[in-house]
């Protein structure tokens, strides 16, 4: 969430900010709304101050003037009930309103629509090439019996699946990677509740916008898409110690996403599902700019690290303005090649959105002056899983049709190859 008082002072460039988001803000009606927020706040003060200066003077007086005091106290408190339905009703538009306003993008930002209109910042090694005809992961991991798609869909329904033998161990290998990895980078692990109330979503803003993305529960809480959401929430409507800046979590979690606007895309295999596990970096670090841009580019950099570590190639990307979300200043994606199908695929983002986040979260510190600030805060992906395995068992398979485990993961597999004879 943004300040109203820097919405109202820099309407024009948060209404810019918004276009080159291509999200759609009544700014002007905001500002309208703020003004009457505004206006009924100062009558029902005026109000508050004219009770108490009356409420003294019933109290000294006595006989008939004490019943006229008493008849205009009650006219008084008419009229201020009216006024506080009036503010409730005028603060619930005002606060919906609010929640609408997109944080403004770095200058850096290039413009576009889309993902198709994302920048390339960044080449690491060459797409793999083969000298015999590769297959893709899911006829890959089916034949080795490291995945089972048609139980998985008879079992979970669309999108289901099943990590089963050298599947699970080469998940496993992962995830134990990504802690020794991102645990180096002083990064606390944290392993965090999926399920999570809906003031956090509002908070790290997936909500209100996200919703059709997100499941509930009876109880009307959420399942969370990313452990971003908890971590987050860690230090909701709390005062933090500025010496213990910047926190720096490495969350874990299941993780559950509805993938509601991608009907029809990727419905085979393990790029897009709906039940998955990730760790995820989260950082809260001073309210400083320069402070947030260079964490940013670390986290980023933590991720590709990992990647270099598994010898995959990769580009990274800086995400144009139609491809950020409402609350991120800029963001990058790191993307893997996918042999079979010949193209790079996100496997990570890393996002900074200034106070937005923590505004709406209300978590703070005291800065050298004394002064309340909101922190920055900022996230990024460390590795999910099972999306990793796609390129893992691609770039790697051989003309057997068996796979080379990455010369990184082969402690925690314990074998070089999947599905060579014993």
């Amino acid at each position: 969430m943004l300040d109203i008082h820097l919405i109202r002072e820099n309407a024009d460039i948060v209404k810019a900010g918004a276009a080159k988001k291509h999200i759609e803000v009544d700014i002007d009606r905001l500002i309208k709304v703020d003004d009457e927020r505004k206006l009924l706040r100062q009558e029902l003060d005026a109000k508050r101050a004219e009770q108490n200066r009356r409420s003294s003077e019933i109290q000294r007086a006595s006989g008939s003037e004490r019943e006229k005091l008493i008849e205009a106290m009650q006219h008084l408190k008419a009229g201020m009930a009216e006024g506080e339905e009036r503010l409730k009703k005028v603060m619930a538009e005002w606060q919906q309103l609010m929640l609408t306003v997109p944080n403004i993008p770095d200058m850096s930002v290039p413009d576009g629509d889309s993902d198709a209109d994302n920048v390339e910042v960044k080449k690491w090694g060459e797409p793999t090439v083969f000298d015999f005809t590769p297959k893709d992961h899911v006829e890959l991991m089916t034949a080795l019996g490291m995945a089972d798609f048609e139980r998985g869909a008879k079992v979970a329904g669309f999108r289901g699946y099943f990590l089963k033998g050298d599947g699970v161990l080469l998940a496993n290998a992962v995830w134990q990677l990504a802690l020794k990895h991102f645990s180096a980078k002083q990064l606390v692990p944290l392993s965090v509740p999926s399920l999570v109330r809906r003031e956090t979503f509002l908070g790290t803003g997936y909500l209100p916008q996200g919703e059709e993305d997100l499941y509930k529960t009876q109880d009307g809480e959420y399942l969370a898409g990313t452990a971003e959401v908890a971590a987050m929430g860690y230090y909701m409507d709390e005062v933090l110690d500025p010496q213990a800046l910047p926190v720096q979590f490495l969350g874990f979690s299941p993780c559950f996403r509805r993938e509601a606007g991608a009907h029809g895309k990727d419905v085979r295999g393990l790029i897009r599902v709906h039940e998955f596990f990730k760790w995820e970096q989260v950082v809260l670090c001073r309210a400083e700019h320069d402070e947030s841009v260079r964490l940013h580019d670390w986290l980023n950099r933590n991720t590709e690290e990992f990647i270099e570590l598994l010898n995959i190639p990769y580009h990274t990307v800086v995400n144009c303005g139609g491809d950020l979300g409402l609350g991120q200043v800029k963001k990058y994606d790191i993307e893997l090649w996918v042999p079979g199908e010949k193209t790079y695929r996100e496997i990570s983002s890393a996002s900074y959105f200034h106070d937005f986040q923590t505004r709406r979260l209300n978590i703070r510190y005291r800065d050298a002056e004394g002064n309340m600030r909101f922190p920055h805060s900022l996230n990024s992906t460390a590795i999910p899983t099972p999306r990793i395995l796609v390129s893992i068992v691609e770039n790697y398979q051989q003309a057997d049709g068996t796979i080379k485990v990455p010369d990184a993961l082969v402690p925690y597999v314990g074998k070089s190859v999947i599905g060579a004879a014993a």
